[in-house]
Parts: structure tokens; sequence; C-alpha cells
């Protein structure tokens, strides 16, 4: 349904990069995997995360496992549920890394 003026009740408001990374840098530092590094995340001294944002899109680098020269997987994060996704699967790795340092 719209209003009178255009607008439509139901959308989703507007994707904001910036504070969807501050977002996605806390939710990072909340799983207490990390160490941040200026524009990434450490894994036991390994790069694993990088982020960088433009005016439309998060621009994000996970790698496969870590490694000393790891496999890195590019996505651009262009909506709140990529974002999301993003932040499920970086958990998901987090948690096999765990089991096979064991």
């Amino acid at each position: 349904m719209s209003d009178d003026n255009g607008t439509d009740f139901f959308a989703p408001p507007a994707f904001r990069p910036a504070e969807a990374l501050v977002q996605l840098k806390r939710s990072l530092r909340d799983l207490r995997a990390f160490s941040e590094r200026g524009a990434g995340f450490d894994w036991k001294g390994t790069a694993v995360i990088e982020l960088a944002a433009d005016d439309k899109t998060i621009h994000a680098r996970l790698v496969k496992r870590p490694l000393r020269s790891p496999d890195w997987e590019t996505r651009s994060l262009a909506s709140s549920a990529e974002v999301r996704r993003f932040i499920d699967d970086v958990r998901q790795r987090v948690a096999r890394w765990k089991d096979a340092d064991e």
C-alpha cells in the first residue's frame, strides 16, 4: 500500500553502508574470536576478514581457512539481510576453525 506522498509504508529503510559497517564490526567483536586490526580482523595472528565501505555497499573479504597464504572470498554487502548472512557465515566458520584446532 502507498500513502499519498508515494512512499511505501512497508518498504525497508534505505541501506546505509557506513552505519552498517559500524554494526558489522561490533557484531564481529561480540564473537570474541578475533583481534581487530585497522580495517579487518585477525584470527590467532592471521588476517581473516577485511572490510571497506563505499556509498552503496560494504566490501568484505573472508578467508575460507586461516592459513599463511589464505584463499579469500570477496563479497559485496548491499542490504541488511546480506550483512546478517555474512555474520552467520562468519559464526559457522569460526566454529569449524575452533573444531579443527582441537
